[in-house]
């Protein structure tokens, strides 16, 4: 009985971040068009699912960003030129997010630290994906400068473009994460 409760809960919970996290992508600042590109932007879509992957795991937490990623592209706010970048940009990046929960594998989940880890593992985690996307599904794309630097390889311009808004997106995740641990202490705690 206790088990089935433990799986209710998450699903619940799991549906609240999700849900949470899609309304948080209606309140952003665009910053990847600015420079010439696609997209990206400045949001908080992913404090929900850190927090959820954090509290529940990594292969939950994986769930859910897979979830989110392909229904925030399904609810219109997503650009892709290819079916694989749907796959790359939303699904499997956001997917990424999840990795934040291996970090309540090693520390207690509700520290300050292990927030600010857990943050910075599943935002480095969704950068990796949206770099491999850029090197393959958007380097044909690549501008002959970007930035005011000179573009020879997809290589550099994925990390600069992709950089423009994942280090922003990374630090506030961080510093929420960080700031919200104590607070909601109590909502960390599974039994």
């Amino acid at each position: 009985m206790k088990e089935n409760s433990h799986k209710v809960r998450m699903m619940v919970e799991g549906g609240l971040c999700i849900a949470l996290a899609i309304a948080l992508s209606f309140i952003k600042i665009p910053i990847g068009a600015g420079f010439g590109g696609f997209g990206g932007s400045i949001d908080f879509v992913m404090v929900p699912l850190l927090f959820f992957a954090i509290k529940w795991g990594p292969r939950w937490g994986c769930l859910a960003g897979l979830v989110f990623g392909t229904v925030k592209y399904f609810l219109g706010s997503g650009f892709v030129i290819h079916w694989i970048s749907i796959l790359f940009d939303y699904s499997l990046a956001y997917a990424a997010v999840g990795l934040a929960g291996v970090i309540g594998i090693f520390m207690k989940r509700s520290s300050p630290a292990a927030n600010g880890i857990g943050a910075f593992l599943g935002c480095f985690g969704r950068f990796i994906i949206h770099y491999i996307s850029g090197i393959t599904v958007y380097a044909q794309y690549m501008p002959e400068e970007f930035m005011n630097f000179k573009m020879t390889t997809p290589s550099i311009y994925s990390l600069l473009y992709n950089g423009t808004y994942m280090i922003p997106n990374t630090i506030i995740a961080i510093v929420i994460m960080v700031i919200i641990a104590k607070p909601l202490k109590k909502l960390y705690e599974i039994d």
